[in-house]
């Protein structure tokens, strides 16, 4: 891999925040305009390869909380490490490079381009930061072989059911080797039996290449596959793994 692009490979409060995690959170407030609080002393750590699900109903801040992991918002109190490094104080520039270099999305609504091929949306995060295309073709073909589309890179997306592209957007998330994949309603859009190959197919990207993961969704079908299952409130996070088996179906 390029020395460009080399990225650093919750419950509630009690838990603390490990300053060796691949994402560190600490003592995250957030308010919503009018006054009403989204969440306090929040903290979160993530080791790479760890899945982390958290849940809530529509409404609870989970976007919000994504969102400010990325440094796309800011909270109104605590702080964010990724790779050990604090976000709050990157500016714009910085923290975009931040996202280019250590952090892959997965969105429920895909976010494939379609006037690019297959392999050019998956090299995407590369060609940001490299201008080598041959190399970042080469490296677009096998991410698209890990996830069972190779031959597909010159396809474009209209060719693809919802779970193909789905799968395109994760070998997207991946391609950099990011050391944070967070994913936000990943499986949303598609089928039961069709999200949970999709899932299964997350989970072993996430552990083969050592990425941490925090995946929010307001279903337990999808939290089957995290480490650790966490529940956002107003106090913060709240540890359910013990009850990740009870599945809604969705």
């Amino acid at each position: 891999m390029s020395e460009t692009l080399a990225p650093a490979r919750a419950e509630a409060r009690s838990a603390g925040a490990s300053p060796g995690a691949a994402l560190s959170v600490r003592a995250l407030a957030k308010s919503v305009p009018g006054g009403r609080q989204l969440f306090h002393d929040l903290d979160l750590s993530v080791r790479g390869g760890e899945i982390v699900a958290v849940l809530g109903e529509s409404g609870v801040g989970k976007s919000t909380l994504l969102n400010i992991l990325a440094g796309l918002d800011d909270p109104d109190g605590g702080e964010v490490r990724i790779g050990g490094e604090p976000v709050g104080p990157l500016d714009e520039a910085g923290r975009t490079r931040l996202r280019r270099e250590r952090i892959g999305f997965v969105f429920q609504a895909f976010h494939i381009l379609p006037y690019l091929t297959l392999g050019q949306n998956v090299g995407l995060p590369l060609a940001l930061v490299r201008s080598d295309a041959h190399a970042i073709g080469e490296r677009a073909r096998a991410m698209l072989e890990a996830v069972g589309l190779g031959g597909r890179a010159d396809d474009y997306a209209r060719d693809l059911s919802g779970g193909e592209l789905q799968r395109v957007a994760i070998a997207r998330a991946l391609i950099h080797e990011p050391a944070l994949i967070l994913a936000d309603e990943p499986t949303g859009n598609l089928d039961p039996e069709t999200a949970g190959r999709v899932l299964d197919l997350l989970a072993a990207a996430v552990r083969r290449t050592g990425a941490a993961a925090v995946i929010v969704t307001h279903s337990r079908a999808t939290a089957r596959i995290a480490d650790r299952v966490l529940t956002l409130t107003a106090s913060g996070l709240r540890d359910d793994t013990a009850t990740k088996g009870d599945s809604d179906g969705r």
